[in-house]
């Protein structure tokens, strides 16, 4: 009996002593201040990424993706969107990803299941549209180097490269065009 209050009072004292995990306001918080590396430190073993909660990861893999670290981000967000189908968040972060790698096939394929999951996305709808143009400039590209002397992919592939080099265009910032999905991802329905 004496040597289970021992570890009882040990146990209790122990969680006392260890500190409490920032909430995950607070490592949002960390983010907006620039402050990645100490934000990604905080989710690492994060009580509420730890349990799932599809929130927690999803920032997780924004400061995965933020930091650079574009493999670690695509497998928070690939296993998010295979947990939780149903949110369009994560689809749509995973193809910003993909599409910074150049594979446009499976970020214009999540950015279907996320507009299929939400219709009214807008933010998805506007990346697909940003893929499409950098499917079309690599159809173009293909076409000139098979047919050098094609005007007309040529003029083709001059109004997609500046429809691309305007303020803001392309699939290019985690969480969509920026500022689009940075609040995380809606409560799942399951």
């Amino acid at each position: 009996m004496r040597c289970h209050r021992l570890i009882a009072a040990l146990a209790l004292s122990l969680a006392l002593d260890a500190p409490a995990a920032p909430s995950i306001a607070e490592v949002r918080g960390l983010m907006a201040a620039g402050e990645l590396d100490a934000a990604r430190a905080a989710l690492e073993g994060h009580p509420a990424v730890d349990a799932g909660d599809p929130n927690a990861r999803f920032l997780a893999g924004l400061v995965l993706a933020r930091l650079e670290r574009r493999d670690e981000a695509i497998e928070v967000f690939e296993d998010l969107v295979g947990d939780f189908p149903e949110l369009p968040e994560p689809h749509n972060n995973l193809a910003v990803l993909y599409a910074a790698d150049g594979r446009y096939d499976q970020a214009r394929d999540a950015l279907l299941r996320a507009i299929g999951t939400h219709p009214g996305y807008a933010a998805a709808h506007e990346n697909l549209g940003d893929i499409y143009a950098r499917m079309a400039a690599a159809a173009y590209d293909k076409a000139l180097t098979l047919d050098t002397d094609n005007a007309i992919a040529q003029a083709k592939r001059t109004l997609v490269n500046e429809l691309l080099s305007a303020p803001g265009a392309g699939a290019s910032s985690p969480a969509g065009r920026p500022g689009a999905g940075t609040a995380g991802p809606s409560q799942p329905s399951r």
